[in-house]
């Protein structure tokens, strides 16, 4: 049996969506080893999630430092203690330095709430419901150094109902983030997925769009004929 995938998460808030990697690895599903939770919040309820799961949390406030590259400059020592091949960025409220973006090129994704390349940055899900569109949904991409727009691996659209809420249509997103996400990094671990020459590879075959992840949870591959098998 191959060795798990060893990982670190970087998170800022809740941790929501480590949890759905703990739940997936727990259950058998997520062939991962996750070595450290960092968190650039000492406050984030999500290092708490991570010491009751047997993980080492990491807290590395920002606020310490002077500048974003000496953050940069910490935040990758504290990620290459722990000697990962793959880096998630889970809910990771940092915009990272061009240098450290290019030190983990090809092995650090993230999870975005939009279909990207809609909606880069923050307030998602304000300014779809401002701008009247009728869906929304999340990414996981290869991080590059321009802001969100890396790669897109796999999206989950999320329709966007009459009388949405920023709080409705959120708690729908992360749902499908949390079933989005350990079949990203699955897919990472099985050695499925890869980033070469700025596209993304699956099965060894360059994406034209991302995999998409429907509402009743089947993976459709861009050439709309074939589905891919999920976790439980």
């Amino acid at each position: 049996m191959a060795r798990p995938l060893p990982i670190v998460v970087l998170i800022s808030g809740t941790g929501s969506n480590l949890q759905s990697l703990i739940n997936a690895r727990d259950g058998g599903r997520l062939p991962v080893e996750i070595r450290r939770v960092v968190s650039n919040r000492p406050e984030a309820a999500g290092l708490k999630r991570a010491e009751r799961a047997g993980i080492e949390p990491v807290a590395l406030d920002h606020r310490m430092f002077d500048t974003r590259e000496a953050f940069d400059s910490a935040l990758a020592g504290a990620i290459d203690a722990a000697a990962p091949r793959l880096v998630v960025l889970a809910g990771f409220m940092r915009i990272l330095t061009d240098g450290f973006v290019t030190r983990y090129t090809g092995r650090m994704i993230n999870l975005h709430p939009s279909l990207l390349p809609a909606y880069r940055g923050l307030d998602t899900y304000e300014r779809c419901l401002r701008d009247g569109v009728t869906e929304h949904g999340t990414s996981v991409h290869f991080v590059t150094p321009e802001l969100d727009g890396g790669p897109v691996i796999a999206q989950a659209p999320v329709a966007v109902r009459a009388g949405d809420t920023a709080e409705s249509l959120r708690a729908r997103v992360q749902a499908r983030e949390h079933r989005l996400l350990p079949e990203v990094v699955r897919w990472f671990a099985d050695g499925r997925v890869a980033l070469e020459d700025g596209r993304v590879l699956f099965n060894g075959r360059p994406l034209e769009r991302p995999i998409l992840l429907t509402e009743d949870n089947r993976l459709i591959l861009p050439d709309e004929t074939r589905t891919l098998e999920t976790g439980p």
